[in-house]
Parts: C-alpha cells; sequence; structure tokens
C-alpha cells in the first residue's frame, strides 16, 4: 500500500493562522517536506514548528538556485525542472514505502506555492489531498482594514516580475489588485501603478501577519531592501467611503441618525438575474423590503433580512402607497417591476402617489424592456424610427388605442405592441390588426415574443395578413414592422436605418 501525499497550506505566516487540519496532518505525518533557497532556512518550517513532533522524518527540498545565474545546459528553467524532478523522486519513494508525506506550503498550496510541483509530478500516481490555507493577499488586505472587493468589483492578481507595460495595462483595466512577489521587481512595479495613474490609493504590506511586519503607502516605499514577502495592494474602491488616509487614524464613531427611508423603483428586466443591470442588483441587495406584484417579487433572490410584500397585479395604486408608507418609517423600499418600471409599469403609479408623501425620496432605476429584448431576439426591427404601444383598454378608451394605432400606421413606424391580449380582451388584437391593414401591406413583418428571457421563450415570425390572434397571449410583445422593415433568408428582422 502506497502512502497518502498531502498539500497543505500554512497562511501567511503567523501559527495561528495555520487551519485545524492543517495542524492536525503536520502532527500525523511521517515525513514532513518543505522548501528552501540555498541558505537552508525554511519560512514554512518555522510556521509549522508548533505543530511538529519529534520523531518525524524532515525532507529538505533546497532550491539550487533562486535568482542567481547557472551553468546547467538547460539554463535556470532546466535547472529547475531537473529539481524538483529530483524532489518528486525523493517524495515517491516515502509514498512507495507507505508513509504518509506533508508538502509544507506559505499562503495556499495552489496559489503561487511551491508544492504545486510536487503536485503535478505525484497527484496523478498517489493519493493525494490538498488543504487550503489563507493566502497572503487575504493576510494583507485584513491588515491594512481594508476590503479587496465588494458586490460586482474584480479583483486581479499580479505576479511583479510581469513586464512594466503590462502590468501598468491590466492596473488600468481592474477595480482592485494585488501584485505578488516584488523584490527587486519592485521599482518597475512602482512604476507601473503610477503610469496606470493609481500610485495614489496603492498600498505596500511587508510580512503580514509576521515579525516584522510593514504597512506603508506604496508611493514612500524606499525600493532598496524590499524582500520577496511583500506586496502591493490596490484594495476596493468602496472603501475610500469609509476608510481613513492613515491605516494609523482612529476610524471616528459614526453620529447617530435618524433611520432614511426611500422607495427605489426597480426594474428587473424581462427575467431572472442575468438581465438586471449592476444599478438594480444594488438596490435590491440593500432594501429592506420588497414590494410588488407577487410573480416579479419571486424572481429577486431570498434574503432572511428582507421583508416580502407579494400583491394582485390590479392594486398598482394601494401598493404605491403601502410602499411609501413603509418609506416614510425609515425602510429602504424596493418596488420591482418587469422590465423597465417607467414603461407600463410602476414608476409612474408611485411618483403620481408619492405627492402625497413629499418627505419620501423615489428613485427609478431603469431596466431592459420588453420591447428591446424582444427586437434583440429577433435581429433589430427597431432600428428606425418607432413607437411603443399598449393595447390595454383597461385605462383608456378603445377609441384612443385605435385613433393612436391609425395614426402610427400612416406615420410608417415600427410599432412594439404591449398587453396585446388576456384571458378578457380577446377582441382587441384582431381589431388592431385591421386598422393597420388599412396602412400596411399585408406581408408586413410582425414578430411575436413570448416569455422571451424565461425557460419556455419563443420567438415567432410572421406577418400581418398572417397574424393569428389565437397565438397570442398577455405573456408576448408583438413588433409590427414598417414599409421597410425587412426579413433575412435566416430569419432575421431588421428596419433598415436609411429611410427613402
Amino acid at each position: 500500500m502506497s502512502g497518502r501525499l498531502y498539500g497543505v497550506g500554512l497562511g501567511p505566516g503567523d501559527p495561528e493562522l495555520v487551519t485545524v487540519k492543517t495542524a492536525r496532518l503536520i502532527g500525523e505525518a511521517d515525513v514532513v517536506a518543505y522548501h528552501a533557497a540555498r541558505h537552508g532556512r525554511s519560512i514554512a518550517r518555522s510556521i509549522a514548528l508548533p505543530y511538529m513532533r519529534e520523531g518525524q522524518v524532515e525532507e529538505l527540498l533546497q532550491y539550487p538556485v533562486t535568482t542567481e545565474t547557472t551553468d546547467h545546459p538547460g539554463g535556470y528553467q532546466g535547472a529547475l525542472d531537473d529539481f524538483y524532478a529530483g524532489c518528486a523522486a525523493r517524495l515517491a519513494a516515502h509514498l512507495d514505502a507507505g508513509r504518509t508525506v506533508v508538502v509544507l506550503s506559505e499562503g495556499d498550496p495552489l496559489f503561487y506555492g511551491s508544492y504545486m510541483h510536487m503536485h503535478k509530478r505525484l497527484a496523478h500516481r498517489y493519493p493525494t489531498e490538498v488543504v487550503p490555507g489563507v493566502t497572503s493577499v487575504s493576510a494583507a488586505s485584513a491588515v491594512l482594514g481594508r476590503p479587496l472587493v465588494e458586490r460586482d468589483e474584480v479583483l486581479t492578481v499580479l505576479p511583479g516580475t510581469l513586464p512594466g507595460e503590462a502590468l501598468a495595462e491590466r492596473l488600468r483595466g481592474t477595480d482592485s489588485a494585488a501584485v505578488m512577489k516584488l523584490g527587486r521587481s519592485f521599482a518597475k512595479v512602482r512604476d507601473a501603478f503610477a503610469e496606470a495613474g493609481r500610485l495614489d490609493d496603492a498600498w505596500y504590506v511587508e510580512r503580514a501577519t509576521m515579525g516584522g511586519e510593514r504597512v506603508a503607502p506604496l508611493k514612500d516605499v524606499d525600493p532598496e531592501g524590499v524582500p520577496y514577502f511583500s506586496l502591493a495592494l490596490l484594495s476596493s474602491p468602496a472603501e475610500r467611503a469609509f476608510v481613513p488616509e492613515s491605516v494609523s487614524e482612529p476610524v471616528p464613531e459614526p453620529a447617530p441618525a435618524a433611520a432614511a427611508g426611500e422607495v427605489v423603483v426597480v426594474g428587473l428586466g424581462p427575467a431572472g438575474r442575468p438581465w438586471l443591470t449592476p444599478e438594480a442588483r444594488d438596490a435590491l441587495a440593500t432594501a429592506t423590503d420588497l414590494v410588488g406584484y407577487g410573480p416579479y417579487v419571486d424572481r429577486v433572490e431570498p434574503n432572511p433580512r428582507q421583508r416580502r410584500h407579494r400583491t394582485d397585479n390590479r392594486v398598482e395604486a394601494e401598493r404605491a402607497r403601502h410602499a411609501l408608507e413603509l418609506a416614510g418609517e425609515g425602510r429602504r423600499v424596493a418596488v420591482v417591476s418587469s422590465g423597465d418600471p417607467g414603461v407600463f409599469a410602476m414608476a409612474s403609479a408611485v411618483l403620481e402617489a408619492a405627492a402625497d408623501f413629499p418627505d419620501v425620496p423615489v428613485r427609478v432605476v431603469p431596466g431592459l424592456t420588453a420591447a428591446q429584448v424582444v427586437a434583440a431576439r429577433a435581429g433589430a426591427p427597431l432600428g428606425h424610427d418607432h413607437c411603443v404601444i399598449s393595447l390595454s383598454d383597461i385605462l383608456k378608451p378603445w377609441e384612443v388605442v385605435a385613433e393612436r394605432l391609425s395614426a402610427a400606421a400612416r406615420a410608417d413606424l415600427v410599432l412594439a405592441i404591449y398587453n396585446p391580449a388576456s384571458r378578457s380582451r380577446t377582441w382587441q388584437l384582431p381589431a388592431a390588426r385591421d386598422l393597420l391593414l388599412e396602412h400596411r401591406d399585408p406581408d408586413t413583418p410582425v414578430v411575436i415574443g413570448r416569455a422571451v428571457g424565461g425557460p419556455d421563450e419563443s420567438v415567432t415570425v410572421t406577418s400581418l395578413g398572417e397574424l393569428d390572434p389565437a397565438a397570442v397571449d398577455m405573456r408576448c410583445l408583438l413588433i409590427v414592422g414598417s414599409s421597410t422593415t425587412r426579413v433575412t433568408g435566416a430569419g432575421v428582422v431588421y428596419t433598415p436605418r436609411r429611410y427613402p
């Protein structure tokens, strides 16, 4: 029976940051292996020493080179490849003898760790387990007390050995960054931060959580004597909202303030999280209460700290007043609408009711409209002038609907038609089709988008003359083309931007 190989992360340096599992495995191992430079001193061993026991076999894996030159026929990389092969053979001999081997790694074993070179050579041959550890990036963030990333921000981890131009380009294109392996690369890294315009926001962290720990603004650090175990950190842009200019400056206690409520009318887009804008996600995440038509509220991911107020679809005015009343009590209320809240949705209802609540602020967060999404699925039928109209005659007389349909048809506008039919409104769409045919050719393209964005989505391209009202329900949106709208052989619908 062969032994078992463990690659264990020791964390950034403080022995108390070693995980319980790693400490146990170190104490139980037959063989403890660790890397070191040519001087033979191993930081990994010094971290693990409190958990080691008498009688264990220690394997010092001493690098033949670090930054110096070599006369190896394969050059620097050839020397390292031979070294790793020799180390793997030494550990394999223990594993073949049935011994348990633990390979120590500062930080995390598979995050710029030396252990990964053993893993690539041995894990396919022996039972292997990797135990993660706290990375130096996490430690540096904790030491500074500055967040790395939040919400939709992007964190980029870079080796300082990259060319300066590449570093600067990547620093310009990210929210937060950690640049590892400083040492002799420090001056180049600092210049890259300056070139990217990010130097004033960057911090330097040396030996995080270890003896000799040091933090300072990156721009103030002397390049002489910067060790390998240091990094440059560009923390989350959000940290500037509450972190003082100096890490030694005490954070003042916030003054107590009265609860400030607000109503945010949020557009959810056509369906599901992928259709949400970042602004909409933020508004939903920070709300204390969600108010809306039941199926729309159900689209929002559950949050145990939020209260959800589901209502029927026909009580928009009551729903708006309820949201404003909650905000008047200091609640942060998100009123949710499908698509865009300002297009046949809740924004108008809330703003109309807000006249009776002058002290409650109201914001509207836009969303992707059904017309936009159906148009995109079909091609680009809204590529020229178009209008948006609802066939519902619940809040306006049919005579008004008919007059507007005729006017849009005479003007040769593409029409995006909302609310084309429902269980109780079945005659309006046939009447609308007949009105349009008075001004449009029967071959005019018509797009029927049903439940677009959902699992049962369908998009059908037909013509005005062939339009079957029985195939349309409340979940549909119609786009009726103009005289210039075209359908390609592949079924793509578009309206040219030029008009004859």
